[in-house]
């Protein structure tokens, strides 16, 4: 069986970051629980399949690792839920772009990534992420959004509100900042549109001192367990539903909208290539089928 925590071996780990790392395992852990709970509600026997990975840094020494996790099932047609902690020297030109790395470009990373493309086209497919990143500053970053190639109102509204109520206790204008922060990133502009129908975003969630560590932990970890309540529910609502060839042809071609940003915008999917990620996991987000008319 895949030992479900990665290997870090070449990497010390201080306090804050065991803490988050530990904390994003459990939720990738509860997570999968869930969807596979799922499956075995539409009759499906469907479980994840899971893949360690190790890196080795610029200089070729070790720097950590991930563990990829992969389900195809009845109900999710293609989902991966991703854990990471890895560390080293980003490249020079790199680190000029990552938030204080440029006089000194060692890290530290640690995080989550999902994305679930489903078989149901009225089922929203949904991206999902947290992190907590170390350079010569420590901040959180992530969100999730939900992206239906058939929206309903009644899902955004639910899952909007969802995260709504995450974010309240932090500021009166959290939500809508982050809000907004999601829908100007997740947007394709060779398109014209966006890529779904929005969530949060949000990034340098800074930890200058163990109080603001522990707040903006505290905040993603409400995002987390936001995304657990809020997308199993709607998952099941619209899982069963009856769909036609051309609901098929309609999801299809929304995947290539998907595919296009998550490879030509996507901040994580370049982040992954430049810090020598494992390239399945990286591009574990793409889906399994998609077509461009």
């Amino acid at each position: 069986m895949t030992d479900l925590t990665p290997d870090t071996t070449g990497l010390e780990l201080d306090a804050q970051q065991t803490e988050a790392r530990s904390w994003f395992e459990d939720l990738r852990s509860r997570i999968c629980a869930e969807f596979e709970a799922i499956e075995r509600e539409a009759g499906s026997n469907a479980s994840f399949d899971y893949l360690a990975w190790n890196r080795e840094d610029e200089g070729g020494a070790p720097g950590g690792g991930g563990v990829r996790g992969v389900m195809k099932g009845k109900v999710f047609e293609k989902v991966g839920v991703n854990v990471s902690t890895v560390g080293g020297s980003f490249n020079p030109e790199f680190a000029k772009s990552i938030n204080g790395a440029d006089e000194d470009p060692s890290f530290l990373a640690t995080g989550i990534s999902l994305v679930a493309h489903m078989a149901n086209p009225h089922v929203p497919a949904v991206h999902m992420n947290t992190r907590f990143l170390t350079t010569t500053k420590r901040w959180f970053g992530g969100g999730a959004d939900l992206n239906p190639p058939i929206p309903y109102q009644e899902d955004t509204d639910s899952f909007h509100a969802r995260l709504r109520a995450a974010c309240s206790p932090y500021g009166p204008d959290v939500y809508e900042r982050y809000a907004k922060w999601a829908d100007d990133y997740f947007y394709i502009p060779h398109r014209g549109v966006h890529r779904g129908v929005g969530g949060i975003f949000y990034d340098h969630l800074e930890c200058d001192s163990d109080t603001q560590f522990e707040r903006n932990f505290h905040f993603t970890r409400d995002v987390g367990e936001a995304f657990l309540d809020a997308y199993p529910a709607i998952v099941r609502r619209r899982m069963n539903a009856n769909f036609d060839e051309g609901d098929t042809a309609t999801q299809l071609s929304w995947r290539g909208r998907y595919a296009e940003f998550n490879l030509i915008y996507d901040r994580g999917t370049l982040f992954g290539l430049k810090t020598g990620g494992n390239i399945d996991a990286i591009l574990m987000s793409l889906p399994p089928l998609a077509r461009w008319d």
